[in-house]
Formats: structure tokens, C-alpha cells, sequence
């Protein structure tokens, strides 16, 4: 047992010592994230499964706020898993691939930040989110895995964490939803 703790250690520590050829396009992911609040928008996130509560973690962070010692005002961030009953009623009624589409359509602005989660790039309902987000003109920052899938190229910017093992991308992804989440503290409020 212990061998297997290890190397999932092992490798974990790994997955993210790579992120540091990835330092430039995580600074610029941040700095996105935080001109977009700036100026007055909100950052819509999206995902499946890990992806799903990886956004909600993100969501949280902005909402109340990143580390326990930097008070600061609430930012406008969502969730476009929304709650079960809208995500349900969109599913039943229209398909599952369309539920962030659905709601990005209901509260997604011009000026706003669609910040989409996918291990694989190729979640239809991740994918539907991004050609709905580029119909409204809201800016899209892509969180992907492996080799990026059908949503490679497809954002105004993306984060590719080039790792074969869902595992090891989410917890990359994570990694990089914080590091964004400081960046914007540090842009936006001046706190470390």
C-alpha cells in the first residue's frame, strides 16, 4: 500500500512541477480573469464531474474570498451548474449538452469571462457553452487536459495541462484555479 501512495504522490508532484513551463500563460489566464472584474464583468465557470466542482471551488474562492487572511469585497462569480433544478428541467426539456449554454444565455453579458473546465475538451455541453459565449461576445478562457480535444483553439486563451490521467490534470486545474485566484487579489485589492 504504501508504494501506491507514493508514486500517486510521486506523480502528482510531478504533473505540477511541469506547470512551471506553463508560468507565462497561468500570469496571463489571471491577469484576464482580473481585467474582466475590473471592468465590471463576471467570470462564468463550467465543468463536468471533477471539472463541475473544480468551478464551484473557484466560485467559492471569489465569492468569499481566497486566503483566510485578505478581507475583501465578494466578486462576482458563477457557477453554471447552476442548482439541480435548473440543470435537471434544461437536461429533461432541452439535452444535457445544452445545459451551459442555457444558462450562460440567461446571465452571460458582453464583458463578462466564461472560464470553461475540460479535462478531455470534448464535452458537448462545455463545447455548446464556448459557441454560445463567442454568439454573446463574452470572452472565454479554456481550462483543458491531454491533448486539449475538440475545444483546443476554440477560447481567446487556454491552459493546456498536457497530462494523460484525469487525476493528475484536475489537480492541476485546481492548482491553476488558485494561482488565478491570487493573481486576482493581487491585481485587484493589492494583497499577497
Amino acid at each position: 500500500m504504501s508504494a501506491l501512495i507514493q508514486r500517486e504522490i510521486e506523480e502528482s508532484y510531478e504533473s505540477k512541477k511541469k506547470l512551471l513551463t506553463l508560468s507565462s500563460d497561468i500570469e496571463k489566464a489571471g491577469l484576464m480573469a482580473a481585467e474582466t472584474l475590473k471592468a465590471g464583468g463576471k467570470l462564468l465557470l463550467c465543468g463536468n464531474g471533477g471539472s463541475a466542482a473544480d468551478a464551484q471551488h473557484i466560485v467559492a474562492e471569489l465569492v468569499v474570498r481566497y486566503k483566510t487572511k485578505n478581507e475583501r469585497r465578494g466578486l462576482p462569480a458563477i457557477s453554471l451548474a447552476l442548482d439541480s433544478s435548473t440543470v435537471t428541467a434544461c437536461g429533461n426539456d432541452y439535452g444535457y449538452e445544452f445545459i451551459y449554454s442555457r444558462a450562460l444565455e440567461a446571465i452571460g453579458n458582453e464583458g463578462d469571462l466564461l472560464i470553461a473546465i475540460s479535462t478531455s475538451g470534448n464535452s458537448q455541453n462545455v463545447i455548446n457553452a464556448v459557441k454560445k459565449a463567442k454568439e454573446k461576445k463574452i470572452k472565454t478562457l479554456l481550462l483543458l487536459g491531454n491533448t486539449g480535444g475538440k475545444l483546443k483553439g476554440t477560447g481567446d486563451f487556454e491552459v493546456l495541462v498536457q497530462e494523460k490521467y484525469t487525476a493528475r490534470i484536475q489537480e492541476c486545474h485546481i492548482l491553476i484555479g488558485h494561482i488565478i485566484c491570487s493573481v486576482i487579489e493581487k491585481e485587484l485589492f493589492n494583497l499577497d
